[in-house]
Formats: structure tokens, C-alpha cells, sequence
């Protein structure tokens, strides 16, 4: 039975319609969402503003309070609570160190971050490497 739930969110579509899945599928289930924070990039963005923080932690919240107030309120149009954590660093890394303490990953198909082969364009980087390397099932939502 599925009673814990990892939901990876970032600001995609594919990730909201993921836990629109996971909250219509698994309406028993404790659902947790996961914002990852400070992600490398070309530019170093994100991960630049946040190390150049004073709190990094806090900061983190900040950064991630949009996407949980968007998962909020898809959970509150269900009428469910959802759980949220932060992670800082890399998305694929952050989901599969918490892999052991859930039952199932439920992964939109792509995130924000768009890549350039076939095979990633039809299954985000994050999503594929969570999928071949997670000890749990993982269930992705296209």
C-alpha cells in the first residue's frame, strides 16, 4: 500500500499536473512536496543569489515559497494538506537521497529545465535519472 508520497515540484506544468495525479490517485496517501533550490545553471543564477545570502535557509524558503503556495493550492481544491520541504542543490540528487523514506516518486514528465536530445525532450533530465536510479517506484505523469 502507498501511504507516503515524494511529489518533486518545480514551476512546470508537468510538475503540478503530478500532484494533481498523486492527490486524485492516492487520496489516503501522505503527500510531501519537494522544492529544490539553488540549481546550478549556465548563468549560476540561482545558485549565485543564494550563496551570496546572509541566511541560506531562509533564503531557500523564500525561493521556494512560490511553487508551495502553487501546490497548495492544488491540494486545497481537493481538499487535502500536503507536506513541504526544501532541498538546495541538485533536483535529481535531493529526490534520490530522500528516496528511502516514501513509498512511490510521482514526477512530472519534464521540469522548467528543457534539454536538447530526443529522448531527454520527451523525459526531463531530472525525471530520467530519478527513474533509473531510485530504490522506490516512481510513477511519471505526462
Amino acid at each position: 500500500m502507498i501511504s507516503r508520497i515524494l511529489v518533486p515540484m518545480d514551476d512546470s506544468e508537468h510538475a503540478a499536473e503530478a500532484l494533481e495525479y498523486a492527490l486524485e490517485n492516492y487520496p489516503e496517501a501522505n503527500i510531501t512536496v519537494l522544492h529544490v533550490v539553488g540549481v546550478p545553471s549556465m548563468m549560476m543564477g540561482e545558485a549565485t543569489g543564494l550563496a551570496l545570502e546572509e541566511d541560506i535557509s531562509e533564503a531557500a524558503d523564500e525561493y521556494a515559497e512560490p511553487a508551495f503556495e502553487r501546490a497548495r493550492e492544488i491540494a486545497d481544491k481537493r481538499d487535502r494538506e500536503i507536506n513541504t520541504i526544501v532541498g538546495i542543490g541538485h533536483p535529481a540528487r535531493n529526490i534520490l537521497d530522500r528516496a528511502e523514506n516514501y513509498d512511490t516518486i510521482v514526477l512530472g514528465a519534464h521540469g522548467a529545465d528543457w534539454t536538447r536530445t530526443v529522448r531527454r525532450f520527451l523525459v526531463g533530465n531530472v525525471t530520467e535519472t530519478v527513474s533509473k536510479r531510485a530504490s522506490i517506484p516512481v510513477i511519471i505523469v505526462r
